[in-house]
């Protein structure tokens, strides 16, 4: 099964990101500058340029939202997690790779609230009056048409608007295709392995990152030596498959899944072949960018039929990731 069919119109590189970041009028520096990652508590006041919000994967809307701001005031960890940990999203971004993220769009500090039952129970009005006036200095105010805030969700857009010490835009809902931009649908399409057009829908290739384990050493047997990662928990982790990638960088072929050639025990693992490159990273930080899903994880009649089918997905992932 390959990726969505809408996925083939787009390509989740560098330059495809940038093009949909420029179709929606997003023009914020292309340099790279560290975004200061700061505690509520932590927090200096003094005048900001506030967008709020979960922001989880830092999609084209959220970017919509943040555009214009200095300031990013987000939750750590998500909210449902903690007022309804059954119904808690697996994530498509951590934060350190948020902050990374966020660093393309001019945005000087990431504020972050430690959020749990006790900040849970904070009225709407306090939120105002002790966090964006009184900890930020907020003057200007950005959140999404649908953000809602305080104890049971009781504020919303129109409250932040009666306030009147700081400006207010309410960025609508972004659609693409017809279809709403939102988290919950691009956790689908990773899911479901298009990560191309998940891609697309994120402005940047959906990615994730790990410490690089031992494994079976089966590739290396098998002439393709894996830097191996154990799915994160919690995390949206993309769909049983071969994909065409980068890691750190380098040219990837990467199998996610369990390997049903061979009888090892083990979970689920993620399977990075870096392509052209030989060095020892056991240990090491490794980042995934997805850029295309290639096939679907199956047995084949015979390990020299598996071997033939690696050589050909190495050659496409080179193509591809370049």
């Amino acid at each position: 099964m390959g990726s969505s069919s809408r996925s083939s119109a787009f390509a989740a590189d560098a330059g495809g990101a940038e093009r949909a970041r420029r179709d929606l009028g997003l023009h914020g520096p292309l340099g790279f500058r560290p975004v200061k990652v700061v505690a509520l508590n932590e927090a200096v006041p003094g005048p900001r340029r506030v967008a709020v919000g979960t922001f989880d994967g830092l999609h084209l809307g959220h970017r919509k939202v943040i555009a214009g701001s200095d300031t990013v005031l987000t939750f750590d960890p998500h909210p449902v997690s903690v007022v309804a940990p059954p119904a808690a999203p697996r994530l498509l971004t951590t934060l350190d790779r948020k902050a990374e993220l966020l660093e393309s769009e001019g945005v000087e500090e990431l504020v972050v609230i430690p959020f749990d039952r006790e900040f849970a129970a904070q009225e709407a009005p306090a939120f105002i009056d002790e966090v964006l006036v009184g900890r930020l200095g907020a003057e200007r105010v950005a959140v999404g048409e649908n953000f809602r805030f305080g104890h049971r969700a009781a504020g919303d857009t129109e409250l932040l608007r009666a306030d009147g010490r700081f400006e207010v835009n309410v960025e609508p809902l972004l659609e693409v295709d017809g279809e709403v931009v939102s988290s919950s649908h691009i956790r689908g399409l990773v899911l479901g392995g298009a990560v191309e057009y998940a891609g697309h829908l994120l402005g940047s290739p959906f990615a994730m990152s790990g410490e690089v384990v031992h494994g079976d050493k089966r590739g290396r047997e098998l002439g393709f030596p894996t830097a191996n990662l154990v799915p994160p928990e919690g995390y949206v982790v993309p769909g049983h498959g071969v994909y065409a990638a980068r890691a750190n960088g380098h040219a990837a072929a990467v199998n996610v899944g369990v390997r049903p050639q061979f009888v090892t025990g083990r979970g689920e693992l993620i399977e990075a072949y870096l392509i052209d490159f030989d060095a020892d990273i056991y240990g090491q930080e490794l980042t995934i960018e997805f850029l295309k899903r290639l096939r679907g994880e199956r047995r084949f009649p015979s390990v020299e039929a598996l071997v033939e089918q690696m050589g050909a997905d190495v050659e496409e992932a080179r193509k591809i990731a370049g």
